[in-house]
């Protein structure tokens, strides 16, 4: 069963709120639910007057992406918090919840990705996965969901391809067999962590709302 405008308008109004300023996630994650949501709108957390840095201090993707929806839903609408990163093999799985922040700048894709080819120098194992937890917190604060999705492929040794972000340039996918950064939206979005993360989540709010 699909979600319908008219099963959720009177709780929600469409309405959900995803945990970021970025803009680039926040067109991503209207993109992904639009396909399974009928006439959700995605509101970023300054279109709904939350200021301030939501504190990250979970050892999971799972327990981050719960604090950050947590967060979101303070603001009367459904929360939506993820939290995605690149696991690597070769580094037990770093750099993991900090790949944001790997080089030690939050955010600085270019410093973390010079230094994660660094750490990679002769390799013989290259193999990575992409990890995608979503949280959804409703407005009571108590009622939550949590999905994760994941994408399997492995680090290259130099910059391929000009879209996406983060990692994207240098994470090779298995199942499209190009860079993230190489792939178009839609093929991206067919077998990313974050879109299978999505669509599980999707999932989830049908049945809760079928009830």
């Amino acid at each position: 069963m699909s979600l319908s405008m008219r099963s959720l308008a009177e709780d929600i109004e469409m309405k959900i709120v995803l945990a970021s300023r970025n803009k680039k996630k926040i067109a991503e994650l209207q993109t992904l639910l639009s396909q399974k949501i009928e006439g959700v709108e995605i509101l970023s957390l300054d279109d709904v007057g939350i200021t301030g840095e939501i504190e990250e201090n979970g050892t999971t993707f799972a327990e981050n992406a719960l604090i950050k929806a947590s967060a979101a839903a303070k603001s009367g609408y459904i929360g939506i918090g993820d939290d995605s990163g690149l696991a690597v093999n070769f580094l037990d799985g770093a750099p993991g919840i900090y790949s944001a922040r790997y080089s030690g700048e939050h955010g600085n894709d270019e410093e973390n990705n010079r230094l994660l080819l660094k750490n990679l120098e002769g390799a013989d194992d290259r193999s990575a996965k992409f990890v995608c937890a979503i949280a959804c917190v409703f407005p009571n604060g108590e009622d939550s969901i949590c999905v994760e999705g994941e994408s399997m492929g492995r680090i290259t040794e130099e910059y391929f391809g000009n879209g996406g972000f983060g990692y994207d340039p240098i994470f090779f996918c298995d199942e499209i067999g190009k860079t993230y950064a190489e792939a178009s939206a839609e093929e991206k979005n067919a077998i990313s962590h974050r879109g299978r993360a999505v669509r599980l989540l999707a999932l989830e709010l049908a049945k809760r709302f079928a009830n």
